[in-house]
């Protein structure tokens, strides 16, 4: 049989309840206590194939192509020419279809150890900027993106071989690797180097032609880097010089170029004789130039006229005072 409470004991199990339920609701008022520990996002759908360390390996291999491929498109285009890495991501192959613009120019090529395709991307802008370049114009962008025609294609169709062979040097400090053009295409779609599903390496560049910025991507599938990948060690690669490295063999460059020895001659003056009067000359003979006395001789810098300077003597020696830049930078002196 229950045991029958006497309303003394209802009275206080009631004021207990009372008691509690204020105690919630102030601590709902309350503020909560901040966490301090750093929350990041993380998406269960995209399995990181690629670890940190092979994404800072791979950023050194496309930086060092990057600066390979500006130096031979200054050459080529007759411009200043930047090539920067912007970015080294993983995302799925759909993801990165959907972010390819409509039109572009897509370049497919071959990974012949693995026998996978991959895409050079690059934005029409650029094409046609080089294309203009290539035939002696000026790299002003067009206003709208446009299809790249036949004739377009063929005049860059050795600037892209040429990509793919830097890049084949700049992947050689991991793996030797074999790129081979194949095709091109102008719709993401019809690439299709993939499954959607498929993880693929998205190396991102910023190409800098005078003034004008212009968009460049790589597209790997991982699938067919997963030998090479599996060599990459941070801790002990050695074959990707840093960038500390690199200022270094810059200031020993620039070191032995100090000590390099060119040709400076001091032009007192030029003119015309005679062979008579050559042949008559005599000591206290005075020979006119078209330099006055209080004039400016010019300092021949290898076969540049480069500077102007005032002669005189300086400690028991007879030297040149310089005093401007040389206007004329013709080879030989100015006659």
């Amino acid at each position: 049989m229950a045991e029958i409470l006497s309303q003394k004991e209802i009275d206080s199990l009631l004021a207990g309840v009372s008691q509690e339920s204020g105690a919630s609701e102030s601590e709902r008022s309350s503020p909560q206590k901040k966490d301090n520990r750093d929350i990041s996002v993380f998406d269960f759908r995209l399995p990181h194939r690629l670890s940190k360390n092979q994404l800072r390996t791979l950023h050194t291999v496309h930086e060092s192509f990057g600066e390979t491929f500006g130096s031979y498109l200054v050459g080529r285009l007759q411009s200043t020419v930047s090539v920067q890495v912007t970015s080294v991501d993983q995302l799925f192959y759909s993801e990165y279809v959907l972010s390819i613009a409509s039109p572009s120019s897509l370049y497919v090529f071959r990974i012949k150890e693995s026998d996978a395709l991959a895409i050079l991307e690059i934005s029409p802008e650029l094409v046609l900027a080089m294309v203009a370049r290539l035939l002696g114009g000026t790299a002003e962008p067009e206003k709208k993106s446009r299809t790249i025609t036949k004739i377009e294609q063929s005049i860059v169709q050795g600037v892209i071989e040429k990509a793919l062979v830097t890049l084949q040097k700049a992947w050689k400090t991991i793996s030797p690797l074999t790129f081979e053009f194949t095709r091109y295409e102008s719709e993401g779609e019809f690439a299709q180097i993939a499954p959607a599903s498929e993880i693929v390496l998205v190396v991102s560049f910023e190409v800098l032609i005078g003034d004008n910025t212009y968009l460049m991507n790589l597209c790997f599938p991982t699938f067919a880097l997963d030998d090479v990948l599996a060599k990459i060690h941070t801790q002990h690669f050695s074959g990707v010089e840093s960038l500390s490295k690199s200022s270094n063999a810059s200031k020993y460059i620039l070191t032995n170029l100090e000590q390099t020895k060119i040709p400076v001659q001091g032009v007192l003056g030029l003119t015309s004789i005679s062979l008579k009067d050559l042949i008559e000359l005599s000591e206290g003979d005075v020979i006119t130039t078209q330099v006055p006395v209080t004039g400016e001789v010019e300092l021949v810098i290898g076969e540049k006229n480069k500077l102007l300077g005032k002669p005189g003597v300086s400690n028991n020696r007879y030297s040149i005072k310089i005093t401007r830049m040389h206007l004329n930078n013709d080879n030989g002196a100015q006659k």
